[in-house]
């Protein structure tokens, strides 16, 4: 039974995330309720495990991404320098975020608008990502640096043997 509710939740709350996105690939899983905005663009083999996407700024994740629990992408920001109040006005600034292929956010990751995160990053549990993060990276901290890299030999390997979780 729980194996079944299980399966319902995964069906519900992809339709969410695939009646809100401009486009999903295939191979779509959501495990835990997660809530995107019309800017983003996913590619194959996602997985979220509880995701919030919001912001007018493009979010654009490659394939066989996977989020742990808690996560936020947030493409927009209020102008607090040019705003019509303080702390900040009503006006918006939008950045966008690229997500490249194979990129695993730990739990309660948040990236924000303007960042780029390089193919195989492994972002460490609750890092705030604001830049770049090259290639083949671990990175985590407040904001995200990288503090070594993957073997990318090892990586190279399984990814020609198309061995993708």
């Amino acid at each position: 039974m729980k194996r079944l509710i299980s399966k319902v939740k995964q069906v519900l709350f992809g339709a969410v995330v695939r009646t809100r996105a401009r486009t999903v690939g295939k191979g779509l899983k959501v495990n835990r309720y997660s809530w995107v905005s019309k800017s983003v663009v996913l590619g194959d083999n996602v997985n979220f495990n509880g995701m919030r996407i919001v912001g007018e700024g493009e979010i654009r994740i490659g394939s066989n991404f996977h989020s742990g629990r808690g996560c936020s992408i947030i493409g927009s920001f209020h102008d607090f320098d040019y705003g019509d109040a303080v702390p900040y006005g009503m006006a918006k600034i939008d950045k966008d975020v690229v997500i490249e292929d194979n990129v695993w956010l730990g739990d309660q990751g948040i990236v924000l608008g303007g960042a780029h995160i390089g193919e195989g990053a492994v972002i460490q549990a609750g890092s705030v990502v604001v830049d770049h993060v090259p290639k083949g990276a671990v990175a985590g901290g407040h904001p995200a640096k990288m503090f070594k890299m993957r073997d990318m030999d090892h990586y190279e390997a399984l990814k020609a043997q198309g061995r993708f979780f």
